[in-house]
């Protein structure tokens, strides 16, 4: 799930931003931070239409802009502008609710200097520049005309090349594995100039004229593309030796500072990695008890191996035969999503709203090559919308990879899959999200609270009687190492330089992957850095909170209510949630 969003994706509209600095200076002296929040959101809107589009703000459909150094001078004006508004505030005098909203304003800013001046991952992270998303959300707008939808696409088209051109200029000494990604996300976008524009010119009542248009402007995206996957296979990986590129690992100074901007907790990184580091010995030793409880069911006449985790690994080898057939892969998600709705609404863990539409749909190529499933959610302004359960289908593997990755995600593990990424997970949380009264807490997502709140509730189902076999407590368990190995993976690679093969032996001897899903998840850890600690220290936060809100309210103490307060929230930092609820 790509929850932080990069601020490549477009530049500040400086104009505009003069144009109205007077009237919200005056709006602030009256004392109105509501009055502020709506000018903000505004502004950063029209300073990222592609993010807007994204949420469901339509208004600046048609706009593109060509991220070059004007751009990135006039975001930083933004941020200048936001924060001197800031200051007009008296923060003691706000409401708990607006103080929580102010900090994840200001930590919005100093992410979007911390980008625009030491990360700038504009540079050196070719697959930044991608319109595959923002082409998709605003034809699959539905609430105006196909006629609207192709009009405002029709002008964005127009500024493809331009924004292509500085995408060239911008790139410095990129990473190997992040100019291929850029490459393949963006043949999947010339996807969008085949049948989809065909089919939406069909559909659509435009004249002659205007239809004669939005080809010739498509037509010269295209080629605008086509050029940029030109450029970046021959320019750039052909004449480049990929070990003398630009290592993807970002090192600790870096690394310290996105952690404490992304995810926004209130440990510090080397407190987590401890924290990661006791739950993994702990659940190898319950999956050892486990294993030890099965062993005569599954292994009658063989005797124990005396290493631990040998033993593990043949009991998860064992049940990880029982998985569903490579072709029924994505029917088999579907089918179980009905019974964990009837499960949370018969054990009262949370009220689902059952209107909101989910669909399971094969990973567009636009957006494929970092994660194996993942919600793609409508944003707080189209709530009606459908939410997408992206699954990547197995059709390309081989037939050793699909096996691979079978046994990986067999039955026991695809009903955590489930839990996770929608009910009541992914799915369940957006929805709830997208009804707060206050927007920075909707749009300003916070990694770890939205992870967390995934694996939080993998845990909280096993502990309210979901399949309570010892089989499905040694996958939870499985499941749950994989989160705190995450951590352990990410930390490592980027701050220790730690090698593949490292890498490789946590997950498959430690963490007892499938090779398959372990070659997947160190491709994951060199295309993003950070994301990966999000799973278990949004998951300890959460976990942590309901059990010291369980210990001050004693018998008063309600799951239903605990879960639907908490993410009444939005979906704002946990140690703000916790000062919310906490009092």
């Amino acid at each position: 799930m790509k929850k932080y969003i990069c601020v490549t994706i477009a530049s500040f509209l400086l104009a505009a931003c003069n144009q109205t600095a007077k009237k919200g200076s005056q709006s602030n002296t009256q004392g109105s931070f509501k009055q502020f929040e709506n000018e903000f959101i505004e502004k950063l809107w029209l300073t990222y239409p592609t993010w807007a589009t994204g949420v469901g703000y339509h208004k600046y459909d048609s706009l593109l802009i060509a991220y070059d150094e004007a751009a990135r001078q006039n975001e930083l004006k933004f941020a200048q502008w936001t924060e001197d508004e800031l200051k007009q505030f008296n923060f003691d005098s706000l409401t708990s609710s607006d103080k929580t909203d102010y900090k994840m304003v200001q930590n919005f800013i100093d992410g979007l200097r911390f980008n625009n001046n030491e990360f700038k991952s504009y540079e050196w992270d070719p697959s930044t520049y991608n319109l595959g998303d923002g082409i998709f959300k605003i034809l699959d707008y539905k609430q105006v005309t196909i006629d609207e939808r192709l009009k405002n696409l029709s002008k964005k088209l127009a500024k493809v090349p331009a924004y292509f051109e500085a995408a060239k200029k911008n790139i410095n000494n990129p990473t190997w594995i992040h100019t291929k990604l850029a490459i393949d996300q963006n043949k999947g976008t010339l996807y969008f100039f085949k049948s989809p524009f065909a089919d939406s010119l069909k559909a659509s009542k435009l004249n002659e004229a205007e239809i004669a248009e939005f080809k010739h402007y498509a037509d010269a995206a295209q080629k605008a593309i086509e050029g940029y996957i030109d450029w970046l296979q021959k320019d750039i990986l052909d004449k480049s030796d990929s070990a003398q590129m630009r290592s993807f690992r970002i090192g600790k100074e870096l690394y310290s500072k996105k952690f404490v901007l992304d995810i926004d907790s209130r440990y510090g990184a080397d407190d987590v990695y401890k924290k990661a580091e006791v739950r993994k010995d702990y659940l190898h030793s319950d999956m050892n008890r486990l294993t030890d409880l099965m062993w005569s069911k599954y292994f009658k006449n063989e005797k124990a191996p005396v290493d631990t985790l040998v033993k593990i690994k043949m009991m998860i080898d064992k049940l990880s035969l029982q998985h569903c057939k490579r072709d029924k892969f994505l029917e088999t998600i579907e089918k179980q999503l009905p019974e964990l709705t009837a499960f949370i609404i018969s054990h009262h863990i949370i009220d689902p709203d059952t209107t909101k539409p989910l669909k399971v749909r094969k990973t567009p190529e636009y957006t494929a090559g970092v994660a194996g499933a993942g919600i793609n959610s409508p944003g707080p302004y189209d709530k009606d919308a459908v939410t997408y359960y992206n699954v990547t289908p197995l059709t390309k593997y081989t037939e050793e990879k699909a096996e691979s990755y079978l046994r990986e995600y067999n039955d026991y593990v695809l009903q955590i899959l489930n839990i996770h990424e929608a009910i009541p997970g992914h799915y369940t949380q957006l929805i709830y999200a997208n009804r707060s009264p206050s927007i920075i807490k909707t749009v300003f997502s916070n990694g770890a609270m939205v992870e967390g709140w995934a694996c939080y509730v993998e845990r909280m189902m096993m502990e309210e009687g979901y399949n309570t076999s010892p089989e499905m407590q040694l996958f939870y368990d499985k499941w749950n190492l994989r989160e705190a190995c995450n951590f352990i993976l990410d930390y490592n690679v980027h701050c220790s330089k730690w090698s593949e093969e490292q890498a490789m032996d946590l997950l498959v001897k430690e963490a007892f992957q499938q090779t398959a899903e372990a070659k997947e998840k160190w491709k994951r850890v060199s295309l993003t850095q950070v994301q990966l600690t999000s799973y278990f220290t949004g998951l300890t936060e959460i976990y942590e909170l309901r059990e010291e809100a369980k210990k001050k309210q004693g018998a008063q103490f309600n799951l239903k209510k605990f879960h639907e307060q908490f993410l009444s929230y939005g979906s704002a930092p946990v140690k703000e949630i916790r000062e919310l609820m906490i009092k």
